[in-house]
């Protein structure tokens, strides 16, 4: 913690390099949670880097509180994936089949698609808090500590969170596989 608060105060006085540090330690997370959020590779790609360029213009004004620098980061993005929404006016949009590897077993490869069908059908399901929860947890393999800090909830309300989307999404992972 104390190297990002360092790299973040060099950031804040304009040192690119550390600007630059910053981006590449969080850009795969902030990119994957965006990704998965909205399902579109080419969105996700340019709303990744809108969030980069909304922190860079506003990095002097963020204050270090001990959350982790990403926790701001993630709270911009939820931030641009509601402005999305809003101006699509969808709640969710389909998985890219660009986002998932290739098979060169057919057998296999319908059998991903059908888990990932079954598993985003699934995800519709739950909440958007939920959906969100899982996403930042799973998704952007952030730890709960984190995840309650970016949505501002305790992290008592994130693993009642994660613990009821899990169980939602098993439920239904079983009703879609049965009919």
């Amino acid at each position: 913690m104390q190297d990002e608060e360092s790299l973040i105060r060099r950031a804040q006085q304009h040192d690119e390099k550390a600007f630059t540090q910053l981006y590449e330690e969080h850009f795969d997370k902030i990119y994957r949670y965006i990704a998965v959020r909205i399902g579109n590779v080419t969105e996700a790609e340019d709303m990744t880097q809108q969030v980069f360029l909304n922190a860079l213009k506003s990095i002097s004004s963020f204050k270090w509180r001990g959350a982790p620098f990403s926790a701001w980061l993630f709270r911009i993005a939820h931030n641009q994936i509601i402005d999305y929404f809003r101006k699509n006016k969808r709640s969710t949009l389909p998985l890219n089949e660009s986002m998932v590897s290739n098979s060169s077993n057919p057998q296999q490869e319908t059998e991903r698609k059908s888990d990932i069908e079954h598993l985003l059908l699934a995800t519709r399901q739950l909440t958007d808090t939920q959906r969100e929860v899982i996403s930042l947890r799973f998704t952007s393999e952030l730890p709960i500590a984190q995840v309650a800090k970016i949505m501002d909830k305790s992290e008592g309300a994130i693993k009642a969170l994660q613990h009821s989307a899990i169980v939602a999404l098993r439920k239904r992972l079983q009703v879609t596989r049965n009919e």
